[in-house]
C-alpha cells in the first residue's frame, strides 16, 4: 500500500523527533512502522532520531520510498554530561562527519554504550542542523549549556518543545518560547515520538520495566504518564501548538 502526504503547506508539519526500537528498550515501534504511520497521517516529512545510532535508517529509508514521504536523516546525541541534542546532517559530507563521531563514541565505550562530549561534536559539527533538547525540569545550568552549544555550532539553533499533558503545558512551553527568544534560538514543535500509535503503550511500559529492572506495579514515575508520544497528524500538532505557530513552521524549515 502506498500513502500520499498532504501537499498543503498551510496544513503541514514534519515530525523531527522519533525514537524507534533500534534505541534498545526505549522505542516501541519499528522504523518502518513510524514512517508508514507518518505518511498515513499526512506528515510532510519524518526524521528518525535514535540515540547515538543510525541503525534504523535503512529500514526507514525503504519504507519512506514505498510511502512517498520525505525521510530526514537524524540522530539524538546523548552526551556524558546528561545533555542531549538532535542533529540532522545537511549533506553527504556532514553525514560522514556525524558517522565518524558516532564511531568515536562507540569505540571508547563498552558494547552498547557511546561516550561523547560536546567538544567531540564541535570538532565535527560542520553542516549539521542542531536542536537542543530540554529536560522536563529546566535546571539552573541549562542557560550555560545553551551558551556552550552556541559557541560550538555555527548557524541557527533550535529549542525543542513538546506537550507532557501534565496540566502546566501552556506555562512550560511559554517559558521555553521566552527562553528561546532570549537566547537567540528558534522554538521547534515535536511530539518526542516513541511509538507509531497509542496502542503500543503496554509494550512501551514493559520495555521500560525491563530497562529499569522493575515490575509494572513498582515502576511508578519511570513509565510515561500517558500514551501520547506517538505519531500525530499535522492538524493535531497545529492545535497543540496553536499559541506557538512558528514552532510548527520551524519543523518545515528544517525539513
Amino acid at each position: 500500500m502506498v500513502f500520499f502526504r498532504s501537499k498543503s503547506p498551510q496544513g503541514a508539519y514534519a515530525e523531527l523527533q522519533v525514537t524507534t526500537n533500534f534505541t534498545f528498550l526505549q522505542g516501541a515501534s519499528h522504523p518502518e512502522e513510524m514512517v508508514l504511520a507518518a505518511a498515513a497521517c499526512g506528515l510532510s516529512a519524518v526524521a528518525i532520531t535514535d540515540r547515538n545510532s543510525f541503525a534504523g535508517i535503512v529500514r526507514a529509508h525503504t519504507a519512506a520510498k514505498q510511502a512517498g514521504i520525505k525521510l530526514i536523516i537524524g540522530v539524538r546525541l546523548d552526551f556524558t554530561n546528561d545533555r542531549s541534542l538532535l542533529v540532522y546532517p545537511k549533506d553527504r559530507a556532514a553525514y560522514g562527519r556525524l558517522s565518524r563521531l558516532l564511531t568515536i563514541g562507540r569505540r571508547r565505550a563498552e558494547k552498547g554504550s557511546c561516550h561523547l562530549t560536546l567538544d567531540d561534536f564541535a570538532a565535527l559539527a560542520e553542516g549539521q542542523v542542531v536542536v537542543l533538547l530540554v529536560p522536563e525540569q529546566v535546571d539552573p545550568d541549562f542557560q550555560g549549556w545553551i551558551a556552550d552549544v552556541q559557541q560550538a555550532v555555527e548557524g541557527t539553533i533550535y529549542l525543542a518543545a513538546h506537550h507532557l499533558y501534565g496540566g502546566d503545558d501552556h506555562k512550560r512551553i511559554n517559558s521555553l518560547a521566552q527562553l528561546a527568544k532570549k537566547s537567540g534560538l528558534r522554538l521547534l514543535a515535536t511530539n518526542d515520538v516513541h511509538a507509531h500509535m497509542a496502542a503500543r503503550r503496554p509494550l512501551q511500559d514493559v520495555l521500560s520495566c525491563i530497562r529499569d529492572g522493575c515490575t509494572i506495579e513498582t515502576a511508578g514515575a519511570r513509565l510515561f504518564v500517558n500514551a501520547e508520544r506517538h505519531i500525530k497528524s499535522p492538524k493535531e500538532m497545529r492545535i497543540l501548538f496553536s499559541l506557538w505557530p512558528k514552532a510548527i513552521i520551524a519543523s518545515l524549515e528544517i525539513a
